[in-house]
């Protein structure tokens, strides 16, 4: 986190240095590299406060759209998002002859969602009033307070929104109550967690319908004679588990992105901070931004698509998941071939079907490829603080078709969950590209 604080603070003195004293006529346009940054800092903090994959989409979501509605004015070619998505009331527009710095704007809406949805609200704020306290060097007080309110009133819109979409609902119902029927989900080793936000298919989507919009074929029946699609499946997960190479291996690893992952080491036990799925592809989407040399609303739009196909993903897949509440791997293998059985990475603590990675990744995958183009290469250099691991690839859809694989060889979903959510994403993807006319 210092290094992103340290890298804004260098980016900005630089900035107010080159541009000097500013008047109301004056407003600087400031590279995209202070967006990123900005975004970046909201990684660290998810990863810090170790929020679930759906409830991190959340955050994202409503931050970087707060960050593109509050900055698009300064471009009347930049329409609105919120406009075409569900629940969201018409966008505030600036006072007539009023002069406002809308990036300025968008950093305040940005940062005021962000300490609406997190914990770390000393830490944000300190470096909220740090980067404001830069952007303002030089400018008229008059411009800067109008900014402030802008983006204030921008983000209040999306507080509004986020006020109905179910959040709070969700987090009061009663606790999730383990199913003994055969082939349904249970708490998994080594932790035995309670699941993880079972009541999500209540969250209203963004784009979808429903949260049932696209609803998967059923999982293969729960079936334990050898000849079945369900034993074929278990048997090709724990035969994979049994030989893995060094690569197969690595992208385990590499797309891994388990929050909840608990080390235990002797009779001692420790959490690990680490990012999400949803961080994950937030980064790539920084990587792609700055590789094609995005200016700063290029990048706050193509952040705002890429939070808004996620959660939508996660609430779509998570209604199928609890909708099937179908048994993990680790348990049906413990069960029926071998109690001794470990998959090689942590099971994470919610059903099996669909694959959360593949719909996530699939979906966003599909928007990414809409705005960058098909063979977009790209490093993804995610996990490198990490695990000292990056890894090319040709194409968003070949990064994310690994990404999906992954789940396999880390011995936590069969081949169904994989693909079928792979087909679920796409089908996502494809319907928010063109209801919102990408």
């Amino acid at each position: 986190m210092k290094n992103i604080v340290a890298i804004l603070l260098i980016l900005l003195t630089a900035i107010g240095c080159k541009n000097g004293t500013r008047d109301q006529s004056k407003i600087t346009i400031r590279d995209a590299k202070l967006a990123h940054a900005m975004v970046g800092r909201l990684n660290d903090i998810v990863i810090y406060e170790i929020f679930s994959p759906p409830v991190a989409s959340r955050i994202y979501a409503y931050s970087t759209l707060a960050l593109y509605e509050a900055s698009r004015g300064a471009d009347s070619s930049y329409k609105s998002i919120t406009d075409k998505l569900n629940g969201f009331p018409k966008m505030p527009v600036p006072e007539k002859g009023q002069v406002i710095d809308f990036q300025l704007a968008g950093a305040n809406a940005f940062f005021t969602i962000v300490e609406k949805y997190t914990f770390t609200k000393d830490s944000s704020r300190v470096t909220r009033d740090k980067i404001l306290g830069e952007m303002k060097a030089g400018m008229n007080e008059k411009v800067y307070e109008n900014s402030l309110a802008f983006g204030k009133s921008v983000a209040d819109s999306i507080i509004k929104r986020a006020g109905k979409d179910n959040y709070k609902e969700v987090q009061g119902m009663p606790r999730y109550s383990v199913s003994e029927i055969p082939g349904r989900w249970k708490t998994t080793p080594p932790d035995y967690m309670d699941a993880v936000q079972p009541y999500w298919t209540l969250m209203k989507p963004l784009v979808m319908d429903s949260s049932s919009q696209f609803k998967p074929v059923p999982p293969p029946a729960f079936d334990l004679n050898k000849n079945s699609q369900f034993y074929k499946e278990m048997k090709e997960v724990y035969d994979t588990s049994r030989q893995l190479n060094n690569a197969q291996k690595e992208i385990a690893r590499f797309w891994d992105d388990n929050p909840a992952v608990v080390t235990h080491v002797g009779h001692l036990m420790f959490s690990n901070k680490k990012n999400s799925p949803g961080g994950h592809w937030i980064n790539i989407t920084s990587i792609a931004c700055q590789k094609s040399n995005f200016n700063w609303m290029q990048s706050a739009r193509t952040y705002a698509l890429t939070a808004t196909a996620m959660y939508d993903a996660f609430i779509s897949c998570w209604d199928e998941k609890y909708r099937s509440q179908y048994i993990r791997p680790v348990t049906a293998i413990n069960e029926s071939i071998d109690p001794n059985w470990e998959p090689f990475l942590q099971t994470p603590p919610f059903p099996e079907y669909t694959s959360g990675h593949s719909v996530a990744s699939s979906t966003i995958a599909a928007v990414l490829t809409k705005i960058f183009g098909d063979n977009f290469a790209f490093t993804d250099n995610y996990e490198m603080p990490y695990i000292g691991i990056t890894r090319s690839f040709p194409s968003f859809v070949k990064a994310s078709e690994e990404a999906c694989i992954s789940r396999m060889y880390g011995g936590i979903h069969f081949r169904s969950a994989i693909y079928n959510g792979r087909t679920q994403g796409r089908a996502l993807g494809t319907f928010i590209i063109e209801k919102l006319g990408l």
